[in-house]
């Protein structure tokens, strides 16, 4: 071969390199661009508010109207980043303050006896940890909801997931694909499920055998999917999606278990049993005092200083954890705001309503034996703009509810047509804050998450597919 050959195929070698998918700050700002275009083409529309279950504000129904144009213009669209910023304040702070607590933590030394332990414990069984945590995270979250509890899961279970040979991926999966399992089938979950039942003048809860079935589907796939990968990393840790990611990683907790076992010094025994005492606050303030991120962001502060001078930490190492804490999780407080941005447009347009109603109006047109499966793909495109679930309740249910009566679905149906349409969207899209503050923390490039995630998305989406069809055929009510 002649050596301008070579040079042709090196050329063309060049040419044929893998897609590389752009930077996240990228694909946010762009779908910010799409929003701020679409509100001088789709017309402004609103609906009445109203007052709903419990004092929440929901729409009504029957009130759709269009008003005025109102395009986002250039200033509008150059402040929509600090303003999502700004709406997104609890997750924002509540990822700053994970990031600062933990490495208060670690400094202690607890975290690492801690890991040294389990990870001797489960050096053998570590595909069985994975099944015990993913079904516990799973099983919170569809009891009590909070999905964003997995901001709190990952940098718990990381040094030890990694100490055990497996990878960053493999811990944010226990963690999101788990809690996003749960959430979604929302078994006892009074957020997606109690609220959207109520919104639709169902008893609360009821249903609870068919949810219950997809409860056990969706957890089943997310344990296998991530067994098999974890395997994989295990026997091949450059086969890991994250092997350079995770370098600084294998080094820093692969040391952790060492020759000899470590052992707690009395006093950060002392600082570990304040720990635990502060959890079992935080664990009565969720479930029974209503407690999010705001009081949960109080209490890991709280948290951090006590347990920290307990175990004999100086105000200023004290400090200097928070700071660097602080340092780490930087990249997700900003996504969130870039992630909200988008909405903050589309609200600035008076366009949300719009896409909301006109949804509403493609699910009327189709076949009764379709229109619940349709229900589920719309849900699914509106969780892209409203990413709260509790939100996408109060807009879409006043809608769903009486339109599934017209086109003869159950109430019940349209219900869990919500679920699953918000709950497995929250950890795929780029528009859940949470769940991009939580690849941040586990340091995972979404990119990479999207190339381990998207064949349990799919298996979950034939699971929504097949239970609203099966729901459909049989009545359910």
């Amino acid at each position: 071969m002649s050596d301008n050959e070579i040079d042709n195929v090196e050329l063309v070698s060049r040419q044929k390199k893998k897609f590389e998918m752009p930077h996240i700050y990228v694909i946010l700002f762009v779908f910010s661009a799409i929003a701020a275009i679409l509100t001088h083409f789709v017309p402004s529309g609103k609906y009445d508010r109203v007052l709903g279950p419990e004092g929440r504000t929901t729409i009504d129904a029957t009130s759709y109207h269009l008003i005025e144009q109102t395009p986002v213009g250039v200033t509008d669209f150059l402040t929509a980043v600090p303003r999502g910023l700004i709406d997104a304040g609890e997750v924002v702070f509540f990822t700053f303050i994970i990031g600062g607590m933990f490495m208060v933590l670690r400094r202690t030394g607890i975290i690492e006896v801690a890991v040294d332990k389990l990870a001797r414990k489960f050096a053998n069984n570590g595909l069985l940890l994975i099944a015990v945590l993913t079904t516990t995270f799973a099983f919170i979250a569809t009891l009590i909801g909070t999905p964003e509890l997995s901001l709190v899961y990952i940098p718990v279970i990381m040094p030890l997931i990694i100490a055990l040979g497996y990878d960053s991926i493999t811990a944010a999966a226990i963690a999101l694909c788990g809690t996003g399992a749960g959430f979604s089938a929302g078994v006892l979950n009074p957020i997606n499920t109690g609220l959207g039942q109520k919104l639709s003048g169902l008893p609360v809860f009821s249903g609870m055998g068919l949810r219950s079935i997809v409860f056990v589907l969706a957890v089943t796939t997310v344990i296998f999917f991530v067994i098999r990968y974890a395997k994989k990393v295990k026997n091949n840790p450059s086969k890991s999606y994250v092997y350079e990611e995770d370098s600084e990683k294998r080094i820093e907790f692969n040391q952790i278990v060492g020759g000899t076992a470590l052992t707690m010094s009395p006093r950060q025994k002392l600082a570990a049993y304040a720990m635990l005492i502060l959890s079992a606050v935080l664990v009565y303030g969720v479930l029974k005092q209503g407690w999010f991120m705001v009081e949960m962001s109080g209490l890991f502060v709280i948290m951090g200083i006590v347990v920290g001078m307990i175990a004999g930490l100086k105000l200023t190492e004290i400090c200097d954890g928070f700071n660097q804490g602080f340092k780490d999780v930087l990249m997700g407080a900003f996504i969130v705001g870039l992630a909200r941005a988008v909405a903050v447009v589309l609200e600035d347009g008076n366009v949300m309503d719009t896409l909301v109603h006109s949804l509403g109006l493609l699910v009327g047109d189709l076949p009764p034996e379709l229109a619940a499966v349709g229900m589920y793909f719309v849900q699914t495109a509106i969780n892209f703009v409203i990413s709260s679930g509790s939100g996408q309740a109060l807009v879409t249910m006043p809608i769903m509810a009486p339109l599934a009566d017209l086109v003869g679905v159950t109430r019940q149906t349209a219900v869990l047509a919500y679920q699953l349409g918000d709950g497995f969207t929250h950890v795929l899209f780029p528009t859940s804050g949470y769940f991009m503050a939580a690849l941040v923390i586990a340091g995972v490039p979404y990119q990479k998450w999207l190339r381990f995630f998207l064949p349990i998305f799919a298996v979950w989406a034939m699971i929504a597919i097949g239970s609203l069809i099966v729901a459909q055929l049989i009545g359910w009510s």
